[in-house]
């Protein structure tokens, strides 16, 4: 097999890659805007609150530590 032959098959396979891609993406289902608006909200008030309990985490600790080195 020669040199070109297989940059040609490289070739014939990325293009099945793609297409076999585009294939699945035309099957998904998307969301409407209602929807990722709503998911968006979740995802925006999850971040919020764990950032809250990090932060709040991250103060005790430091706290403690500056009493216990005092």
């Amino acid at each position: 097999m020669g040199f070109l032959s297989k940059i040609g098959n490289g070739f014939r396979k990325s293009a099945h890659f793609f297409r076999d891609g585009w294939l699945e993406l035309k099957k998904v289902r998307w969301p409407n805007r209602k929807e990722l608006v709503s998911y968006t909200l979740v995802v925006l008030t999850t971040v919020v609150l764990i950032a809250i309990f990090f932060t709040i985490i991250d103060s005790g600790l430091s706290e403690l530590l500056r009493v216990i080195l005092g």
